[in-house]
């Protein structure tokens, strides 16, 4: 399991989430900012800090929002992969 950042992220990119991260996994794309599957520890510290509620665990992300699992995932295989925010 690992945490999904979803669609309420989309132009918002808080960072909250970021700043409590302790393995440093969250990225920035150009919409939204993406969790690295390979790299989180399923520590749970980023999701209560998410203030528009846009981070999940996987096996709990809503049905509709779905799509976001792979997003996340597939965006660190891209040509463009999302870099470190800028804290």
């Amino acid at each position: 399991m690992t945490y999904v950042i979803t669609e309420a992220c989309i132009g918002v990119k808080d960072r909250a989430c970021v700043d409590v991260c302790p393995v440093d996994c969250i990225y920035e794309g150009e919409d939204q900012l993406y969790i690295q599957p390979d790299e989180c520890i399923d520590c749970g510290a980023c999701e209560p800090e998410c203030p528009v509620n846009a981070i999940f665990p996987e096996e709990d992300v809503p049905t509709n929002q779905q799509a976001f699992i792979a997003k996340n995932k597939d965006i660190f295989n891209s040509d463009t992969p999302p870099g470190k925010p800028k804290k």
